[in-house]
């Protein structure tokens, strides 16, 4: 016989799926453009005070640029070099992962330790592996373009210039965006699917729309990470060491002060 069906149950089930639906936006805060230099200060407070975990990221982003440069050297053609740093730069969010736990842990007022900021890794890890997939298909497409450009690339040694120029200029234009691409969909993606467990879409549009909510004070944030990373391998990765874990840090507070807090009823 079939079962009487509640429809207060109903309804309930309804909002909750209403409540926890997947891709969603969530809202963000309008920052100022001077923000990103407040957000620096407080990754570099993080910094000073622990100093262990600093060291531990710092050395893993260093070994990674270090084997960049390694790479380029042995492979003696600067055709790896764009497709490299692309590499880096999906490492880098998963090395990331532990500098967010470490200052979340001390805004909550806890004793931030290594282990517990490695374990971060693991936290939402359906989402994360989702989103390096995502990552992953950036970086292949954006390989395969570098391939094909090479491969239409003047014939004759020693030609002049003005013959690369073109294919210069394509390879560039590309590069820059797709790092603008995945810039905005990975500023806020990774914190956010940390701290809060959201599925990767959900991460990718909140971060979507708290950049294109907030591009001059994100231009600014981008320039700043590039300063870092160009510090870095302009001082063969050891500048990396300093300038990672503060970037990292002030990644962390960047979201929180963008994205909007849980509204608990």
């Amino acid at each position: 016989m079939p079962r009487a069906v509640d429809p207060s149950n109903i309804e309930d089930k309804q909002k909750r799926v209403s409540d926890e639906e997947y891709a969603r936006t969530i809202p963000c805060n309008t920052v100022s453009v001077s923000a990103p230099f407040h957000w620096l200060a407080l990754g570099l407070h993080d910094f000073i005070r622990m100093p262990l975990i600093s060291a531990f990221y710092g050395l893993c982003f260093t070994l990674a640029a270090v084997g960049i440069v390694l790479l380029v050297q042995w492979q003696g053609t600067h055709l790896v070099v764009l497709p490299s740093l692309i590499v880096y730069m999906l490492i880098g969010p998963f090395l990331a992962l532990g500098l967010y736990d470490a200052s979340w842990e001390r805004e909550k007022g806890h004793q931030a330790t290594l282990l517990h900021s490695m374990k971060a890794i693991g936290r939402n890890s359906t989402s994360q592996w989702a989103f390096a997939i995502v990552l992953m298909v950036a970086m292949i497409f954006w390989m395969r373009i570098a391939a094909l450009l090479h491969a239409l690339y003047p014939s004759v040694q020693g030609a002049p210039l003005i013959d690369f120029l073109p294919f210069l200029l394509i390879g560039s234009a590309i590069g820059f965006v797709l790092a603008v691409v995945i810039f905005t969909i990975s500023a806020y993606s990774m914190p956010l699917m940390m701290e809060r467990r959201v599925d990767v879409m959900t991460a990718v549009f909140t971060s979507f729309n708290a950049v294109k909510t907030n591009i001059p004070a994100m231009i600014v944030w981008a320039f700043i990470i590039c300063g870092g990373i160009l510090i870095g391998f302009a001082t063969y990765g050891l500048g990396m060491l300093i300038t990672m874990p503060i970037l990292g840090y002030g990644t962390w507070h960047a979201y929180h002060e963008t994205i909007k807090k849980h509204h608990h009823k």
